[in-house]
């Protein structure tokens, strides 16, 4: 095996058995991690964005652009994201702070004419669109989408949002009191949210727990003699440091 694997390996068991260490108490190792983690993504990110947006998107075809045609001004048309770009930069110079605000002014009006119909039209047109759909479907196969719950144009899925959001709604009417009917379907309103956000947190569940068995599997692949026992190696010294850690901490303790 080649050795940047083997060593990859162990920089990757090492961080990872640094990181969990945490569950132990907070400690040197697990600050190491957490610092390499932040300065290696905030590094990767920079080079990324110098790379991708300052060469590839502005240098690059500014160059090409002013070379083929210097006396066209529509050449020069990427020198205004540029100063865009360096006006952000003026919040370090506080004479000049002010500059900053049509940069970010820009970047707030049009990332909000983007965002703002996309999500009316996610969240609002689309709920709209899936409640006004017919309780009744009919085709080919007569009224037999309608108990089909695989299917979302299905009559009872139909219901089932219908009410959901009905009852949802009025859960946050305030204006009338709920009591009687009311109350019903505000419970009902409630029910659906807790629904809702059980799914949501049940999907964050999951996830998370999707990216701890896949340290957990690469701490196993680790292992190996194909990896030089990375991860045995690296556990007993992660374990030998913290019991040193520790019992240095207490000594300390004892003498202040």
């Amino acid at each position: 095996m080649a050795t940047e694997t083997v060593l990859g390996a162990w920089v990757a068991a090492g961080l990872t058995l640094f990181i969990y260490s945490f569950l132990y108490k907070d400690n040197p190792l697990f600050k190491l991690g957490e610092h390499l983690y932040v300065g290696i993504s905030v590094g990767y990110s920079v080079v990324l964005a110098w790379h991708e947006v300052f060469v590839k998107q502005f240098w690059t075809p500014l160059s090409k652009s002013v070379v083929e045609a210097p006396a066209d001004p529509a050449s020069y048309v990427l020198l205004i994201p540029a100063v865009l770009g360096l006006l952000m930069l003026t919040r370090f110079v506080p004479q000049i702070a002010w500059l900053s605000r049509l940069s970010f002014a820009f970047v707030v009006g049009f990332g909000s004419g983007v965002a703002i119909p996309r999500t009316v039209s996610s969240y609002i047109l689309k709920q709209i669109e899936d409640t006004v759909n017919s309780l009744v479907p009919t085709g080919d196969g007569g009224f037999s989408a309608f108990m089909n719950f695989a299917l979302p144009q299905s009559g009872v899925n139909t219901i089932i949002l219908l009410i959901g959001v009905v009852s949802v709604l009025f859960y946050f009417f305030f204006s009338v009191e709920h009591t009687g009917p009311g109350m019903v379907t505000a419970r009902t309103g409630i029910y659906f949210l807790m629904i809702a956000f059980g799914a949501a947190f049940g999907y964050t569940v999951m996830s998370r727990m999707s990216l701890l068995i896949g340290r957990f599997r690469d701490l196993i692949t680790f292992s190996g003699a194909e990896y030089g026992y990375a991860t045995l190696v690296l556990l007993f010294v992660t374990v030998l440091s913290l019991a040193g850690w520790e019992v240095g901490a207490r000594r300390k303790g004892g003498e202040g």
